[in-house]
């Protein structure tokens, strides 16, 4: 992580148009702050990739909400799909109007979270494989310069999360669309978050799939309960296995066998991002309070002077 952030960093300095893929199934959840930071400023593509597995009408409501940003358009692609990756070329222009010709060339730097489909949109841009792909977090390793055309280049930077997630629901959406490593959560976790919010919002899609009623009456265990029954991810005693029932919930997210799902709105997603922010403050408080404690104990700093009151001696204060 340091040292991608050290290689954007350096390679903001010279590019005219930055591009945030995001996954449209979780666009707000799937934005990097701290690519955010590194960027400021510059003009930002934001591209709602995998957007053949969102749902269209949030999809709908996440472009209105970048392309409101000033400095921001926003599109929504499939990367595998050669017409639409094209119109990215022309967005970049629109936003760096200024740029293009061998004496200016457009210089654009692409990034995104593990796993959010940079290395196949960079594919389906120049053509032939310029960049390896896979169905896992973290398959680019280096920055590399691809060539879209004689006066486009775009800079590719590894996918890096951000060091701390302060959303809570942003940890589990990232976790159950991938772009997580599978060491750092519990499959039954991220499987009972995932039903919890489908059985409110996508009742419906639940019921399809899994042959189920009164969906969203259900907690999200007892769901996961019949889910496993329902898939036969039994064990000893006809008891369900648990841990298959969440894999199997997980796998059909993410291979849009439910349906094409969307795990936030911007509204939603605003209203996280806000708790999060407020919990993150009050707990930064307690460490700095720690902190402070901790150094006065060592005597790196003095104590706090405590004021004084006429009734301790001293002349009192005259009117």
């Amino acid at each position: 992580m340091h040292l991608t952030r050290k290689a954007i960093q350096e390679r903001v300095k010279e590019i005219d148009v930055v591009i945030e893929l995001l996954d449209a199934r979780l666009p707000g959840s799937s934005a990097n702050p701290m690519l955010a930071e590194l960027t400021r400023g510059r003009p930002a593509l934001k591209v709602l990739n995998k957007q053949d597995l969102a749902d269209p009408a949030r999809t709908a409501l996440w472009l209105d909400h970048y392309n409101a940003e000033p400095g921001v358009r926003a599109l929504a692609l499939d990367a595998s799909i050669t017409s639409p990756a094209k119109a990215l070329v022309q967005a970049c222009h629109a936003l760096a109007p200024n740029r293009g010709g061998m004496a200016k060339p457009m210089r654009v730097l692409i990034c995104g979270i593990p796993n959010v489909g940079k290395s196949t949109l960079i594919n389906t841009l120049k053509g032939k494989r310029a960049a390896k792909t896979g169905d896992e977090a973290g398959v680019t390793k280096l920055e590399q310069r691809i060539t879209i055309a004689p006066d486009f280049y775009l800079y590719d930077t590894p996918g890096v999360l951000w060091p701390r997630i302060i959303v809570t629901q942003s940890g589990y959406n990232l976790a159950a669309s991938g772009a997580v490593g599978r060491n750092a959560f519990n499959d039954e976790e991220v499987a009972l978050e995932l039903l919890d919010y489908l059985r409110q919002h996508y009742a419906s899609a639940l019921e399809a799939r899994y042959r189920l009623s009164a969906v969203a009456d259900q907690t999200d265990t007892d769901l996961l309960e019949a889910i496993g029954r329902q898939r036969g991810a039994l064990q000893g005693g006809g008891k369900v296995n648990l841990t298959k029932a969440a894999e199997i919930v997980i796998h059909d997210f993410r291979s849009a066998a439910l349906g094409r799902i969307t795990l936030e709105t911007p509204e939603q997603f605003a209203g996280w991002l806000q708790a999060g922010q407020a919990r993150d403050a009050e707990r930064q408080l307690k460490k700095d309070a720690f902190e402070t404690a901790r150094l006065i104990r060592l005597k790196k700093i003095p104590r706090p002077a405590r004021p004084r009151h006429a009734d301790e001696g001293g002349d009192a204060p005259s009117d």
